[in-house]
């Protein structure tokens, strides 16, 4: 059985090829939205990542500069660190540094 377009009505084939645009228009429109939100989700991830790497950095560099402030604190120096007094110097006292 063979179907003949021209037997149909225009009003009819223009309503049928309104509702297939407006079909791809909708189709358009969600893919798009759809493509939105995966870029959207994709950029707060990415975004949570380097914040908490950088995040983690900043709390490795505090804690590692707190080791070595209490390693520093801790180690018992074997030089006498007070001021002492000398005629070369004027005024200023001379303070005996560790590797001097």
């Amino acid at each position: 059985m063979e179907f003949d377009i021209s037997s149909v009505e225009t009003a009819t084939m223009v309503f049928v090829g309104t509702l297939v645009f407006a079909l791809v228009i909708v189709v358009f429109i969600a893919a798009a939205a759809f493509m939105a939100l995966v870029l959207v989700g994709v950029g707060r991830l990415a975004w949570f990542i380097v914040a908490g790497t950088l995040l983690a950095m900043v709390h490795g560099i505090n804690h590692a500069w707190d080791r070595v402030l209490h390693h520093t604190v801790a180690a018992e120096l074997p030089v006498d660190l007070s001021a002492q007094p000398s005629p070369s110097t004027g005024s200023y006292p001379r303070v005996a540094l560790r590797d001097s």
